[in-house]
């Protein structure tokens, strides 16, 4: 990799469209995430009357800081103020289910599989498409760092870093629908950014089996779009996604089969 690619890509991964939103420190953070948490798991069922009184006790914290944490779960589809009756928790449908934020808090829990093929059903719609655009509109600044990006995930997948791997995937695919010309695709880089963050929390975490094929295809995918073959970075852009798809489909089944993950 050259250094001029190194540097770029390096930039892109430390940029991280949306990077930071769902973790945020604090006390409001802290009263946020544990309550989010709570409904996405179940510990609140829809309906539930939120009893505000305990849950300033609980936290320690004052009217205000809990009055700002409901704006931000009512924002999110979460909760809802009833007149005469008070903060009722609303169901699953109501939900922001793009928002960064929320994304987080399923991923954390029982929902983690179950999101991950909804969006990554979502995204077999998009990303091929963002592809297709970036080939014919990406800047050459824009495609090094994209080939950068890709080079990094082989250098890291054989280096079992994890960690590296996670923010060249990150980067990588923010390049490409940022570059797509799309504002609204490249919104979408936000969340796609939140959604493979999620598997910071996979016991096994990012290294495993189907890594070494995964950075193959993402490379392929650099080159169809450094070469400005339009039809080949839809191509394997839709392969790439596919294949974490029955990736998760899989590992889905073994859950529910008691085999773990």
């Amino acid at each position: 990799m050259t250094r001029g690619r190194a540097a770029q890509g390096e930039a892109a991964m430390n940029r991280g469209v949306g990077a930071g939103v769902w973790r945020e420190r604090g006390l409001h953070a802290r009263v946020l995430n544990a309550l989010g948490q709570q409904i996405v798991d179940g510990g609140y069922a829809p309906g539930d009357i939120l009893n505000l009184e305990s849950i300033s006790e609980e936290f320690t914290v004052s009217r205000s800081v809990l009055r700002e944490t409901l704006r931000v779960l009512q924002s999110l589809g979460m909760v809802e103020p009833r007149q005469r009756v008070g903060t009722q928790v609303l169901s699953r449908e109501n939900w922001d289910l793009m928002h960064p934020q929320t994304i987080y808090w399923r991923g954390r829990g029982a929902d983690y599989l179950t999101q991950m093929r909804e969006m990554l059903e979502m995204r077999l719609g998009i990303e091929p498409v963002a592809a297709r655009l970036s080939a014919r509109l990406m800047t050459t600044e824009q495609l090094a760092a994209v080939r950068a990006a890709a080079e990094t995930m082989v250098e890291a997948n054989l280096a079992g870093d994890g960690r590296r791997f996670l923010e060249a995937d990150v980067a990588f695919h923010s390049l490409i629908l940022v570059g797509s010309g799309n504002s609204v695709m490249g919104h979408f880089a936000g969340t796609v950014e939140a959604l493979l963050r999620t598997r910071e929390e996979e016991k096994r975490f990012t290294i495993t089996e189907y890594t070494p094929p995964s950075a193959h295809r993402h490379n392929q995918l650099a080159e169809a779009l450094c070469a400005r073959d339009e039809n080949g970075a839809y191509r394997w852009s839709y392969a790439t996604i596919e294949a974490t798809l029955v990736e998760f489909i899989a590992e889905s089944h073994s859950a529910e089969l008691g085999l773990g993950v």
